[in-house]
């Protein structure tokens, strides 16, 4: 159990590092937190203890900042989710502001092995551009975002330079929560972007192959990555993402490498 777990991180950790655009980056947990990104597996000792890394995204409170996020992989991963919270301290409504922990169902009941450590740092990300103060995590923060939404920008961006190392606004320049007009968060707006880039998030895992063609694959009990890297292995074709009927050679080349025949 603990080797296809191993093998996996390790190919999910060459996933994340082939692949900066997407903004989240692992290392070692005893790395320098002076670097967003390690690029040698072979640092990555222990496999069961990551930090996760990420900027804060841009039109939000956080913007700037870079989060840290520890990461500690239980035995029975991926059937079970990894257990994240913040290592940065962070004034949001579904993080405590004290112990860093999560509030989110991605981490949860809506975890999926079909998730990856990478998909799950884009939706902690996400989730600070999403707020949802109706489910919190810190009771305190969410009751100033409901109340005072403008006090609560202006402590977030406190905290982000405080904790996160996001710039200090220019002299002259407005703080968060100064000026006129509505500042209370669209919140169906963006809890429906929030569900989009997990949606996205998924998707991702299936390095574009169509989904009905792995899942028939995954209904034999094995998880998306996995599948994915057996067509990968043996060169199927993704075909723009369609779906189309494998040879029976294709398929008896993809069958011994789930099934670990030589």
């Amino acid at each position: 159990m603990s080797t296809n777990r191993n093998r996996r991180l390790t190919k999910e950790i060459a996933d994340v590092q082939k692949d900066p655009q997407s903004g989240v980056f692992l290392e070692p947990f005893t790395a320098s937190t002076t670097k967003s990104q390690s690029k040698d597996n072979s640092t990555f000792d222990d496999l069961t203890h990551f930090r996760g890394v990420f900027a804060g995204p841009p039109d939000t409170p956080y913007e700037g900042g870079n989060y840290y996020v520890d990461i500690r992989i239980p035995g029975d991963y991926p059937f079970k989710p990894p257990e994240m919270r913040f290592i940065t301290r962070i004034w949001h409504p579904n993080i405590s502001s004290v112990t860093g922990a999560i509030c989110l169902d991605t981490l949860k009941t809506a975890w999926s092995p079909v998730l990856t450590l990478k998909s799950a740092l884009i939706s902690l990300r996400s989730l600070l551009s999403s707020p949802e103060p109706k489910d919190p995590q810190d009771a305190e923060v969410a009751r100033m975002l409901i109340t005072n939404p403008r006090e609560f920008e202006r402590v977030a961006r406190e905290w982000a330079i405080k904790y996160a190392g996001a710039p200090e606004p220019e002299p002259g320049g407005k703080t968060l929560g100064e000026g006129s007009g509505d500042a209370t968060p669209d919140l169906k707006r963006q809890e429906k972007r929030r569900r989009e880039e997990d949606e996205k998030a998924k998707i991702a895992a299936y390095h574009g192959y169509n989904k009905a063609l792995i899942d028939r694959f995954t209904e034999m009990g094995f998880d998306v990555p996995t599948v994915v890297d057996a067509f990968e292995h043996v060169g199927i074709d993704q075909n723009g993402g369609e779906d189309y009927e494998l040879e029976e050679e294709y398929m008896g080349d993809i069958t011994a490498r789930l099934f670990g025949e030589p």
